[in-house]
């Protein structure tokens, strides 16, 4: 994917993830994007608690990848490149 684009993309998740990270926050988390490949998956990294919560695979389902997918079209799958998930 061309630089430009994947830029562009890069932005629109981290705007999409915005309003998942003060849930993170409260139980001292947070998410860092690392990467989009070419197939339009994200690759995430989790910060503090999340790092190593047992619910971590609930949020990266029901909560990071939810909120990037329904705001950023075209990504197929978000996974974590650390932690439990």
């Amino acid at each position: 994917m061309p630089i430009d684009n994947k830029s562009a993309l890069m932005q629109q998740i981290h705007l999409a993830l915005e309003g998942i990270r003060p849930h993170l926050a409260v139980d001292g988390g947070d998410v860092e994007v690392v990467d989009v490949t070419d197939d339009m998956t994200v690759k995430v990294k989790w910060l503090g608690n999340c790092e190593n919560c047992s619910m971590s695979l609930m949020t990266m389902k029901a909560g990071i990848e939810q909120a990037i997918k329904s705001k950023v079209p075209g990504i197929h799958h978000v996974e974590a490149v650390n932690g439990l998930s």
